[in-house]
């Protein structure tokens, strides 16, 4: 384990005091629950924001090429100077 120092709010506080009470465990222990939860959150919201970036710029713009389908990757190389 890492040890660290956060700064939280005094109701952040005050509920986090209140859970670890009722569930019996440590205030520690709920907030590396909650990070663990975040960070499930934020790849699959990443993720998908991602997908759906993509599928609205989808013919979105024109090209006076006709096999950019089939050599797209032969482009985006290029592109990215990996050519």
């Amino acid at each position: 384990m890492v040890r660290t120092q956060i700064e939280i709010t005094e109701e952040q506080a005050a509920g986090l005091r209140t859970l670890s009470v009722e569930r019996r465990q440590p205030v520690a222990e709920l907030i590396r629950m909650c990070i663990d939860s975040f960070l499930r959150n934020e790849a699959v919201v990443g993720r998908e924001h991602k997908i759906a970036q993509a599928k609205s710029a989808a013919g979105r713009f024109a090209s006076s090429r006709t096999d950019i389908s089939a050599e797209h990757d032969k482009y985006l190389a290029e592109a990215f100077g990996e050519r």
